[in-house]
């Protein structure tokens, strides 16, 4: 599957920074911008567990990223490997992402690759760090077709770093079913403080 397109993006600093993200709802502000685990959040929120549906793992045409992908993908090392995965909970999807590997890093971290990547890379108690570099309304027919509604979507992207070392660029997209249990969230470009 291609990459979403984005119909709006957040500048990453303002993000970062963690500004006023206008009319975003407080419980969508955790699940966008916070540094937590997505998976964890959506078992949390559900009660049941994650099942993760592997769509596609393979390297990009010419190892490279499209232009699509977020921008800080090309401060990975090729070639690069691309990971999209469906993400349900009790047959519910509730959210599609995608990540981006240096071939021998996705080796390394993902061994049992139905894992959420979470999993996978703090097995053995290792430690991460994850920073939200965007937040974005991204659109596709596919997207609409498995979530059973009509876009635009929420996304957002991020970069898992161990030892100060980039490990991978993660983007998720969220079904407006989770506002069964985070509240309506507008679908439409916020206007960000500066």
């Amino acid at each position: 599957m291609p990459s979403p397109s984005c119909l709006w993006e957040a500048p990453a600093d303002t993000v970062v920074a963690g500004d006023d993200p206008g009319e975003l709802p407080g419980p969508w502000r955790l699940m966008l911008l916070g540094d937590g685990s997505p998976t964890r959040h959506l078992r949390l929120l559900t009660g049941h567990p994650v099942a993760v549906q592997l769509i596609a793992m393979a390297e990009e045409p010419g190892g490279q990223p499209s232009v699509r992908c977020p921008r800080e993908v090309q401060e990975l090392k090729p070639p690069l490997l691309r990971r999209q995965v469906w993400l349900n909970c009790d047959g519910q999807t509730l959210a599609w992402a995608e990540s981006w590997w240096n071939q021998d890093e996705a080796n390394e971290h993902l061994q049992d690759r139905n894992l959420p990547i979470w999993l996978s890379l703090t097995q053995g108690r290792s430690e991460l760090f994850r920073e939200v570099d965007g937040l974005a309304l991204v659109q596709e027919p596919w997207l609409e077709e498995r979530f059973g509604c009509s876009g635009p979507f929420w996304s957002r992207h991020y970069r898992f770093f161990r030892q100060g070392r980039e490990l991978t660029v993660i983007r998720e997209v969220f079904s407006p079913a989770l506002e069964q249990w985070l509240g309506a969230t507008p679908r439409q470009p916020l206007h960000l403080s500066r």
